[in-house]
């Protein structure tokens, strides 16, 4: 995710930090504080005694606004480290979305049909409904939500994208 638009791009921010209480809303406090934009966030702890966590922040800036996030966020403490994984070479990122449909008939068959091309998983159906599970790239979501949406999709929800360097490069 590194679209350039309007001088703009997409970054996809990774920081280490200390798995404790308030570090999180420290990280959050810093965008909402100076008005930078979250289109996804996720937090998870990363190593076997659960101290550090991992935050994948996505966000949208010219160059320098990025910039500047990355060096406000490396003031914060405990911040261990910071990789711009868009910029910083490649990198494999996905999401999961959850995504009901509720539907009879043709466009019943139809939901499925776009499922299987999709191939994205039926997690729960009733005679009505189903609940797709999907992963994959940001865009692969959407795309399926998009075409999911005329056939009766009701409800999404989506954890947000996780990412990770390509190759030999490491955060930890």
């Amino acid at each position: 995710m590194s679209d350039t638009t309007n001088g703009q791009r997409t970054a996809t921010i990774s920081v280490l930090v200390d798995n404790e209480a308030g570090v999180l809303a420290r990280v959050i406090g810093l965008f909402s504080g100076r008005g930078y934009n979250i289109d996804s966030l996720t937090v998870a702890p990363v190593d076997a005694d659960l101290s550090r966590s991992r935050i994948t922040v996505v966000t949208r800036g010219t160059d320098l606004v990025i910039e500047q996030i990355k060096a406000q966020l490396g003031r914060l403490v405990p911040i261990h480290k910071i990789a711009d994984l868009s910029a910083d070479g490649p990198h494999v990122a996905r999401e999961l979305g959850l995504i009901k449909v509720i539907a009879r008939g043709e466009p019943r068959v139809e939901a499925l049909r776009i499922a299987d091309a999709f191939r994205a998983k039926i997690v729960d159906t009733t005679i009505e409904s189903f609940v797709f599970e999907l992963t994959g790239a940001s865009e692969k979501i959407d795309a399926f939500i998009d075409l999911m949406r005329p056939l009766g999709t009701t409800e999404i929800s989506r954890s947000g994208v996780a990412a990770i360097a390509r190759g030999t490069r490491t955060i930890i």
